[in-house]
């Protein structure tokens, strides 16, 4: 399975903050699925943290690789195609980063890792 990391589901790892379900837990220790943490959960990171919004344990150059690297995922580049797929998206949610997960998510054929339901709303494969 390809798997792409929302940055909640990062975060929470990450920090060892809130839940994280079984079925999250497992998909990402099987070492035949294939794990990706986008750009976007970077850019994410890095204005909720500059905003006061987020407090992490270093700077984020250096937290999100490092979490990246330890997770054992591949960074996901944010490409065009993913970005014009935005406009094919219904308007269910207002978050940019979340809209552009999804689509990279349909984009890409993967999986989009995340403990929220409303996601799973969009034509997107979703797993928690």
């Amino acid at each position: 399975m390809r798997l792409l990391v929302d940055t909640v589901t990062f975060l929470r790892v990450a920090l060892r903050q809130g839940e994280v379900s079984a079925r999250a837990k497992e998909l990402l220790r099987d070492p035949d699925n294939e794990c990706y943490l986008s750009a976007v959960s970077a850019w994410e990171i890095t204005v909720k943290h500059a905003l006061g919004k987020l407090e992490l344990t270093e700077r984020p150059e250096q937290f999100v690789p490092q979490h990246r690297e330890k997770l054992a995922a591949e960074e996901l580049p944010l490409d065009e195609e993913s970005a014009l797929h935005l406009s094919r998206l219904p308007k269910i949610h207002r978050d940019p980063f979340d809209r552009m997960l999804i689509c990279q998510s349909i984009v890409h054929g993967l999986v989009l890792l995340t403990p929220d339901a409303v996601l799973s709303k969009y034509p997107v494969r979703t797993a928690w």
